[in-house]
């Protein structure tokens, strides 16, 4: 089950419960999916088919909204 906490332009950002217990997002492009970990720090897990300019621009939107995020997950899990 996923749970979307909010979408930027085309990519829609979103928790899935069924993984593991590290903090993370999950990024779903037009072509492809990424994910993060949130913490310890932000880096990137995994990604299919997303460019680098785009992995940027998604670190960069997850950075600036990890709190809004982190509270989130801690509501969900």
């Amino acid at each position: 089950m996923s749970l979307s906490l909010f979408i930027y332009k085309k990519y829609r950002f979103f928790l899935n419960s069924r993984e593991e217990k590290r903090k993370h997002i999950h990024i779903e492009t037009p072509d492809g999916i990424a994910k993060f970990w949130i913490e310890p720090i932000i880096s990137l897990a995994d990604y299919y088919n997303v460019s680098t300019k785009e992995l940027s621009l998604l670190m960069k939107i997850i950075e600036e909204k990890q709190h809004e995020i982190i509270e989130a997950w801690n509501r969900h899990f």
